[in-house]
């Protein structure tokens, strides 16, 4: 039985924690019956460990930590095309995220420059309402030890105005701030 999946029972701590991503995706896995229009239509799925079909059934089988460690909840760019595609309406991109999101709490995380650009992105977004890709690649580049990688496409970049060396502010920043902060602290006021 070479690769075969070895099925457990799910504990008791599994099947809450299967519940509590579940509600922060407001959806159910078990409406999911396998059709696979999520996976056809994925455009990141060719280079995904599991598809968005098979991650959702390794959730429905109580495979958590498999769920948790597969490296596609990073590669998902959460298009939201297997959700738009879902005849069962599973909001399939919101529990990839929720999974993410939950990899990131527990310190699993099986590409360590994915968790500082996912880092960097939100940084960003927080603080300048929108992406700095100026900023976004300079964190990403420091923090993962590439200091130079890709330099020499930065000014080119910014000559032809597809990269800005300041970041653009949008209005109503202080709303996107509040928005983060109720993100991060769910429970205060």
């Amino acid at each position: 039985m070479g690769n075969a999946l070895q099925l457990l029972p799910a504990t008791q701590s599994d099947r809450a924690l299967l519940k509590h991503l579940e509600e922060e995706a407001g959806t159910e896995v078990n409406l999911c019956y396998q059709c696979g229009k999520c996976s056809a239509g994925c455009p990141v799925g060719f280079a995904m460990d599991q598809t968005p079909r098979q991650v959702i059934r390794l959730l429905q089988l109580g495979l958590l930590e498999e769920a948790l460690s597969t490296e596609s909840i990073w590669i998902c760019a959460s298009c939201e095309t297997c959700s738009a595609r879902c005849p069962r309406g599973v909001d399939i991109a919101s529990l990839m995220d929720a999974l993410r999101r939950e990899a990131l709490k527990q310190g699993r995380i099986t590409d360590r420059k994915v968790a500082v650009f996912n880092r960097a992105f939100l940084s960003g977004v927080k603080n300048f309402g929108r992406t700095y890709e100026a900023g976004l690649l300079l964190q990403h580049n420091l923090f993962t030890g590439q200091l130079f990688k890709d330099a020499e496409l930065g000014l080119p970049m910014m000559q032809k105005g597809k990269l800005s060396f300041f970041p653009e502010k949008i209005k109503g920043r202080e709303a996107i701030k509040k928005i983060f902060e109720r993100a991060e602290n769910p429970g205060g006021e």
